[in-house]
């Protein structure tokens, strides 16, 4: 089955088509809002301008005619509400100038398909860091998610951005943080970790104090390096509890390698198997949508048009109650 699969739940524009696990195409186009960060408007108003040229591309890249596509996913949230409604704009249109089936997906549930997919574990522990979510994730018996843990405040990503964006820099966003953190020094900041729950507000407040009177290389490196751990952390509680013997790091600031590098010996010191996706499966892109609406459309067949709309608070506990 051939699927193409539209994500836009924020700064990322990206069509991706898969057939069956194979990926065939992913393009993807970002906004980027620089120092000003991410305005929903101007976001929404560069996917508009730029669908046209993502779907053209990734329709080239895979080979394929828009008749030979079977199924149209689209991230149906969480995620902004003006660069989604873009999103699902484009995928009601086609599927309607085509006579397409569609079908909604949760932009979580995608991260964690692809990525167990890839990495070819079958129910392993989950931890899932984006820039709104940080949590840990189990999947039941009826291939369901439960959330085990998560931030209480802000993700991790929006951490970092935010952090970014008080010292000025140019390109806020995580990428460009670690990069200024290479070769900092330790400057105490706090940690805080409620059982498997994450706070991050606070730490945030203390590295943008500490910024004014230390190098920024340095409080970038202990922001960085006490957010890992404590998330570290409490992904090893979480695995003691259910006694996994797999973790799955996935999202975008998985892409981290002294985030993966943690974990990595984290896992040996408890005899996990550790797996994680490549970068470009890892940041938001279409090809996870598409992916895992191949999954959902065999389990829940079509969704009806009338279902087909923005859910900006759509937790991955949520599924069961949106397809069900």
């Amino acid at each position: 089955m051939k699927v193409l699969g539209i994500e836009s739940t924020a700064h990322t524009l990206s069509i991706g088509i898969t057939d069956g696990g194979k990926v065939l195409s992913n393009i993807i186009d970002r906004y980027s809002g620089g120092a000003e960060g991410l305005i929903p408007r101007k976001m929404a108003d560069h996917h508009a301008s730029t669908f046209s040229s993502v779907l053209s591309r990734s329709l080239a890249s895979a080979k394929t005619k828009f008749n030979d596509i079977d199924l149209i996913a689209f991230s149906q949230g969480p995620g902004i509400g003006s660069p989604l409604s873009v999103g699902i704009a484009g995928a009601k249109y086609l599927a309607l100038k085509y006579n397409k089936p569609l079908i909604g997906v949760n932009h979580c549930y995608a991260h964690v398909k692809i990525s167990e997919h890839m990495c070819r574990m079958e129910k392993p522990l989950v931890l899932y860091l984006s820039g709104g979510n940080s949590q840990i994730l189990a999947e039941d018996e009826d291939s369901y998610y439960h959330i085990l843990g998560e931030t209480l405040d802000v993700g991790i990503g929006n951490l970092f951005d935010s952090f970014a964006r008080a010292i000025g820099m140019k390109e806020a966003h995580g990428a460009a943080l670690a990069k200024l953190a290479e070769g900092g020094k330790y400057v105490p900041l706090p940690y805080s970790v409620k059982g498997m729950n994450l706070v991050f507000s606070g730490l945030q407040t203390a590295a943008e104090k500490a910024a004014k009177s230390h190098p920024h290389r340095d409080v970038a490196y202990s922001l960085m390096e006490t957010s890992f751990a404590m998330t570290c952390e409490v992904t090893e509680r979480a695995l003691f509890l259910t006694r996994k013997k797999h973790l799955v790091v996935c999202g975008g600031v998985a892409q981290n390698k002294r985030l993966q590098q943690m974990l990595k010996q984290m896992c040996v010191e408890a005899d996990v198997s550790f797996g994680v996706a490549p970068d470009e499966l890892n940041s938001d892109n279409g090809a996870m949508i598409a992916y895992a609406g191949s999954l959902l459309y065999k389990k829940y067949g079509a969704m009806p048009v009338k279902k087909c709309v923005p859910i900006t608070n759509y937790r991955i506990d949520r599924m069961k109650e949106v397809l069900g």
